[in-house]
């Protein structure tokens, strides 16, 4: 029996979804193996997990240019020699569940986890297969640290293979695969009754618009959005998803009563369908994390860029504009020219729609799975 772990990180939902999507994925097309989740952090210090998740939260809540510093020097200078150190004495750690568990592979979605494994077989410590999987659509320095101990990097697109073998990774060791993506979105949905499901009418062209969930970015730069996407639903519809912030949610519910979009409105605070969502829906307006890209890209859907954290929000963002798949709504944006100027151009619309299904990749999940597996 191959034994398997897959560790993770509780920093954004990207690490957790992309681990979960891998498992689900072998435990339903496997036999004859075991898969064991792990959040890394949690196991080596519950403590300091909760400190470094809370601090990351607050950062990309608050704080964007503090974020920003922060993952731009730990690519190289003082951040990043203090990380290096850091990951060896926290690979100790670590050392112990794998010394417990024995796994054959292991599967990283953090970059963290990544190099304290790394550490660990340079060590001679581990033997077993070490695979990590990239989950932005470009490659921080932090994910290639001591590539020559990991036998596989699985990227999200070409160009990022071309980067890593410029940092003179070979070749053998890139599978362009894309992000591990929920099966959830290779399924076909019946699109008359999801319409019904969430009273929407099937005639309009409908727009999914998530409003930053928990952290609230840009607060007044989300309610000039939604006013304007409100102010140009005559043949549209909006779903907003205002996820587990009280306050949005608020501020959304007052504008539609103010505007009267009661009829083209339709606010969520939380969902577990949005697979469904977004296959039902022409264009969304997110934050380009690289969990919800996958998902839209996926989905065939359009992209409207808002609030990027800097750092790999900002270049995942980047990757999108440049391959015709999102239109990014910067500080200089004219919001209601651009959304006027794609919501009536069809032409435009279906352009940037082609572009997203060229980048998509459905079967990531199970080309990662096959090349660790066979």
């Amino acid at each position: 029996m191959k034994k398997i772990l897959i560790f993770y990180g509780s920093y954004g939902g990207g690490h957790l979804s992309a681990a979960k999507s891998i498992k689900e994925y072998i435990d339903a097309n496997y036999e004859d193996t075991e898969t064991q989740m792990v959040d890394f952090m949690e196991y080596i210090n519950k403590v300091l997990n909760k400190v470094t998740t809370k601090a990351y939260a607050e950062m990309a809540k608050n704080a964007h240019w503090m974020w920003g510093r922060v993952y731009y020097s730990a690519e190289d200078g003082a951040v990043s020699k203090l990380s290096s150190a850091a990951q060896k004495l926290l690979a100790l750690k670590l050392n112990k569940l794998l010394q417990e568990y024995n796994p054959d592979i292991i599967i990283s979605t953090h970059p963290f986890s990544s190099q304290m494994c790394a550490i660990l077989k340079k060590k001679k410590e581990i033997t077993c297969k070490i695979a990590t999987v990239i989950t932005d659509y470009a490659p921080h320095k932090q994910w290639l640290a001591y590539p020559q101990y990991i036998d596989y990097f699985f990227v999200a697109h070409n160009s990022m293979k071309e980067n890593l073998m410029k940092r003179k990774i070979k070749e053998n060791q890139i599978k362009v695969t894309g992000i591990p993506l929920s099966s959830k979105f290779l399924l076909n949905y019946n699109r008359e009754e999801i319409m019904k499901e969430f009273n929407l009418n099937p005639t309009k062209r409908t727009i999914l618009f998530f409003a930053g969930g928990e952290q609230g970015f840009g607060k007044d730069k989300i309610l000039k959005i939604f006013k304007t996407l409100i102010e140009q639903s005559q043949n549209t519809q909006i779903i907003a998803v205002s996820g587990k912030n009280a306050k949005i949610k608020s501020s959304f519910d007052s504008l539609v009563l103010k505007e009267n979009a009661n009829e083209n409105v339709r606010i969520l605070e939380y969902t577990n369908k949005i697979a469904e969502l977004m296959s039902i829906s022409d264009l969304v307006v997110t934050k380009p994390g690289g969990l919800t890209t996958t998902e839209s890209l996926a989905s065939g859907l359009p992209i409207i860029i808002i609030n990027p954290i800097p750092g790999q929000e900002e270049e995942n963002a980047e990757f999108l504009e440049i391959n015709g798949a999102a239109i990014w709504l910067k500080k200089e944006t004219d919001i209601n020219e651009v959304l006027s100027d794609l919501l009536n151009n069809s032409d435009k619309l279906n352009k940037m729609k082609s572009s997203t299904q060229q980048l998509a990749k459905k079967s990531s999940t199970e080309n990662i799975c096959k090349v660790l597996l066979g």
